[in-house]
């Protein structure tokens, strides 16, 4: 925490009681991070208007805290949710089985989920990719560090062809909302995260189904796909699963509310 922050600690009164009244349930806690991130009054100030108008506080701070790890996230990129910590452990689990395993983080957004499974093991090959120009500047800043290649383009076209049957593990952090849906989630995610990010068609599954179609043609064999989804989705998705000749399974966290459905390639 920063020098300054000390010093404005008569103000968290104030700044306290503005982030709750404009609804941060967490305001206490905010308040710290906005104090202890701004490097003069004005710019706290200036970071506690956006706050209260309803910018993300991570986007408002400049990072996530994601898997034990601060993830850049620039204006306008997905955050990463704290239910998606499941999908890193499953992936990467999978991942430590393979020496130099090839892992491939499709839908990236910032990166988050490819460098927390790296971060678990850190012999892996990451590739990663998103159509969004914004994500995938966020996600070569945050990957740099461990060596990650992304790429910018619609899922699997981008990725290099020497990839084709050498892949240990795609994970796809997809948009699974249903279109009817988005304008029921959070203003924070609506209005300040890309539609791409968001919207997955009619069922919420039209990209999750794109990702498991061509998956065959990219896994090594015993390879794996990970997807996140709603609970009352994973049955639709094991049947994209089934269909794409993969051998499906549910994995489900009660403590974080979270579904992942993995693809197995048969050996």
């Amino acid at each position: 925490m920063s020098a300054f922050s000390s010093a404005q600690s008569p103000q968290s009164p104030a700044i306290v009681a503005r982030l709750r009244a404009s609804g941060c349930v967490f305001a206490e806690e905010e308040a710290l991070l906005l104090a202890g991130a701004a490097a003069t009054p004005d710019d706290l100030a200036a970071m506690v208007d956006r706050r209260v108008s309803g910018v993300p506080l991570e986007h408002v701070l400049g990072w996530a805290e994601f898997a034990g790890l601060r993830v850049a996230v620039e204006p306008g990129v997905f955050v990463p949710r704290r239910r998606t910590e499941f999908l890193v452990e499953q992936a990467a689990a999978l991942a430590e089985r393979r020496p130099r395993a090839v892992v491939v983080d499709l839908c990236c957004g910032c990166g988050a989920v490819g460098l927390a499974v790296a971060a678990r093991a850190p012999s892996v090959e990451l590739h990663a990719v998103d159509i969004d120009p914004g994500a995938v500047r966020c996600a070569r800043r945050n990957l740099a560090e461990v060596g990650g290649r992304v790429y910018e383009g619609d899922l699997y076209r981008p990725l290099p062809a020497e990839l084709k049957g050498r892949v240990a593990v795609v994970v796809a952090n997809a948009p699974y909302v249903p279109t009817d849906s988005i304008g029921l989630m959070p203003p924070e995610a609506r209005e300040h995260e890309p539609r791409v990010a968001l919207d997955g068609g009619a069922d919420g599954l039209d990209i999750v189904r794109k990702v498991i179609a061509p998956a065959r043609g990219w896994l090594a064999p015993g390879g794996c796909v990970l997807v996140e989804s709603g609970e009352r989705q994973a049955p639709r998705v094991v049947e994209a699963f089934a269909n794409g000749g993969l051998l499906p399974r549910v994995a489900a966290s009660d403590e974080l509310a979270a579904t992942v459905v993995i693809g197995t390639m048969p050996t």
